[in-house]
């Protein structure tokens, strides 16, 4: 399967591997806004989950693209950094929490911005939505219409970020989340905060509501400067 990314290059030996939201794409203005602002930090490799924007596939909204994220960390090893960083919004950041529990190559810190803890949350407004998406019979052709090519239903649904979290130590793992998130309420990172065992670094950010498109030039700085001081830590 051929993914579609960008490579924001730099001289630095550190990359952030990024992956977007359901829905999102590196072509999306909100998403290249803060593509750009970490590559004033770093490397970036940010890339279209399958079934989203201009890569291959159909998207399984989060069970396999841990092997999208897997690709992904792979392709800057081959670039030449020595020092990987995986970053999720929403939907990719249940993925890296998964990826850094369940991945074959492991990153050297994790950012999860905004994540579910678990799957089939249904308490907003918005997730309603996106469950309408995924389960009624038209909902595959209204996911097209606004640029998601959805492949069929989990037969057995994967281990939630819940559930692995607690196996991503010792890699560095940061939760960031808003306090206005409308579409998954803090308790969902307290959770994952929680069920880390005090692994996890968690900050809940005032004001701020989902994703990228909530993630301020000042967010992104703090989270470059959390990821360089934890690489540099494990040196």
């Amino acid at each position: 399967m051929r993914l579609h990314g960008v490579h924001y290059k730099c001289e630095s030996d550190l990359a952030f591997v990024v992956g977007h939201g359901f829905t999102n794409s590196v072509a999306k203005p909100y998403v290249a806004r803060v593509l750009a602002r970490l590559a004033a930090h770093a490397g970036v490799v940010a890339f279209d989950f399958r079934g989203h924007g201009r890569s291959e596939g159909r998207s399984t909204v989060g069970a396999d693209e841990i092997h999208d994220i897997e690709a992904a960390v792979l392709k800057a090893r081959e670039l030449g950094y020595s020092k990987i960083a995986t970053v999720g919004f929403s939907m990719g950041a249940s993925i890296v929490i998964r990826h850094a529990a369940l991945g074959e190559t492991r990153p050297d810190a994790v950012v999860s911005v905004s994540a579910p803890a678990r799957w089939w949350s249904r308490e907003t407004a918005p997730m309603r939505r996106v469950h309408w998406l995924l389960e009624q019979p038209h909902g595959k052709l209204a996911a097209r219409a606004i640029g998601v090519r959805l492949g069929d239903s989990w037969v057995q649904p994967p281990e939630s970020p819940l559930e692995v979290v607690s196996r991503i130590a010792p890699t560095p793992l940061l939760i960031v989340h808003g306090d206005l998130d409308h579409y998954f309420a803090p308790e969902h990172a307290r959770s994952l905060h929680r069920a880390s065992s005090g692994h996890a670094e968690l900050w809940i950010e005032p004001g701020m509501r989902h994703a990228e498109s909530a993630t301020t030039e000042e967010l992104v700085d703090r989270m470059a400067a959390w990821i360089a001081g934890n690489v540099e830590d494990e040196e």
